[in-house]
């Protein structure tokens, strides 16, 4: 199995979220990873990022475009 790597890092919970499910619906393969630690209860998982997308490399250009979109879009969400 070929080795993953960081995309794109998350801002919050929603964004993980939506882009799942963009990857999801493309079929692209890719692991959400998010900075909770349950020792310090998640204090410190909003102060940097919520978390992170992994894939292969040769997805990551597809990945970093479609979230460009998506933040891009005027989308109020995050």
């Amino acid at each position: 199995m070929e080795k993953t790597q960081t995309i794109i890092t998350l801002k919050n919970g929603i964004e993980a979220q939506i882009m799942k499910d963009l990857l999801d619906e493309k079929g692209i393969p890719h692991i959400i990873k998010t900075f909770h630690d349950s020792v310090y209860d998640g204090i410190f998982q909003t102060e940097t990022a919520w978390g992170e997308i992994e894939s292969l490399p040769e997805f990551a250009d597809e990945i970093t475009e479609l979230y460009k979109e998506v933040t891009e879009s005027g989308n109020d969400k995050f």
